[in-house]
């Protein structure tokens, strides 16, 4: 193995994307998965980011998010979204909700320091050439991987950090 390519929860590696079903609690409240946390954590309004963490599945989370925005648009409130999709604060949060995983999932550490130094991709391949599939993943072509890959790289970003500490214990 070369690389570790993530797609579907279901399929090897799974684990590593959001929609993967392991709750995280963070300030009190349980969060059915990262998806789910880290959509809301785009929101300061209580009540938004409660219809978020009640959303039943990630794919719902996801279109209903993508719903609110809308609505909030229309209404010219779109400033009740104060966290910028792919700006350096969106990148914080992506990167608290996978620590939050690993923290309270140790399996997930053990099993992504087994990824030794492989390269982390979210493979997006199926999904098309959007803005925001390039950017958190991406698609596997003839060259190589065409994409930014922020998702794979704070998985990298934190396996490096991990295996550091362990080195030093």
């Amino acid at each position: 193995m070369t690389e570790i390519a993530f797609t579907k929860v279901k399929l090897p590696f799974g684990w590593l994307g959001n929609m993967a079903p392991y709750p995280i609690t963070y300030e009190g409240k349980t969060w059915r998965t990262t998806e789910a946390l880290f959509q809301a954590l785009r929101f300061e309004d209580e009540e938004i980011r409660e219809i978020i963490r009640k959303e039943p599945s990630p794919m719902g989370c996801k279109f209903r998010v993508k719903a609110i925005v809308k609505e909030l648009s229309e209404r010219g409130e779109l400033y009740k979204r104060v966290i910028q999709p792919h700006s350096k604060e969106d990148l914080e949060n992506m990167e608290l909700c996978i620590r939050l995983k690993i923290e309270q999932h140790p399996a997930l550490l053990k099993a992504l320091l087994l990824t030794m130094n492989l390269p982390i991709y979210e493979d997006v391949s199926y999904r098309g050439k959007s803005s925001s599939s390039l950017f958190w993943g991406a698609i596997k072509t003839p060259d190589g991987w065409e994409g930014e890959n922020a998702l794979g790289k704070i998985w990298m970003k934190i396996r490096e950090e991990e295996a550091a500490k362990n080195k030093s214990n």
